[in-house]
């Protein structure tokens, strides 16, 4: 992807099925330009704080919102949340955390390191689809995130 290009989403997913299931979700609801994968925790904390291959990129052109799941190689969801809501340059990012995990622990940790929602992966196929249309409908459409600063 282009570094200069805006992001308006990015999708932190690593199982291959599900991350196709919600690109073709947004597809449906024609939310498909300015999409970032992150297929490991890793390598979305790189994208967000602009290190290693998104070294070029600025900080305050993050994503306008992202979509987290939970159980991730190399960087756990939760880590990646911390990470996010613990600097005052990326804490107003909305996250989402899209997980197949109901584990109360799980929803509880989310909430208490800031979390903007928490959704469990619905596993029938239109409902999924449903889920993150409307996902990408409120967050990208109706809601209206501060400027982020550098």
């Amino acid at each position: 992807m282009n570094e200069t290009t805006y992001v308006e989403i990015l999708l932190v997913e690593d199982n291959p099925e599900d991350l196709e299931l919600m690109q073709r979700a947004l597809r449906k609801a024609n939310i498909t330009n300015r999409i970032q994968i992150g297929r490991d925790g890793a390598e979305a904390l790189d994208f967000i704080f602009c290190e290693g291959a998104h070294a070029a990129r600025k900080i305050e052109d993050s994503p306008k919102v992202i979509l987290l799941d939970l159980k991730l190689p190399k960087v756990d969801g939760l880590e990646v949340l911390k990470r996010i809501k613990g600097d005052p340059r990326t804490r107003a990012i909305p996250v989402v955390v899209l997980t197949s995990s109901k584990e109360q622990n799980d929803v509880v940790e989310s909430y208490h390191l800031g979390v903007n929602s928490y959704i469990v992966k619905p596993v029938n196929f239109e409902s999924f689809i449903e889920a993150v249309q409307h996902l990408g409908m409120y967050w990208l459409l109706l809601n209206q995130p501060p400027k982020l600063e550098k």
